[in-house]
């Protein structure tokens, strides 16, 4: 019964942790981990594969 109560304790902590942007900071959302909305990898000319190619 211990290491269930942990683990729910745990995962519980991990889920407030991964969303503390979202739930604390007004108009927070989570970042977007989508390769054709990131910058850095656009600037070096990494795309997504299963995107259309023509597309820029």
């Amino acid at each position: 019964m211990t290491v269930v109560i942990s683990a729910v304790l745990l995962v519980g902590l991990a889920v407030l942790l991964l969303g503390v942007r979202v739930l604390f900071v007004k108009g927070g959302k989570f970042p977007s981990t989508h390769i054709h909305q990131n910058e850095a990898l656009r600037r070096r000319g990494i795309g997504c594969a299963s995107a259309d190619t023509d597309r820029k």
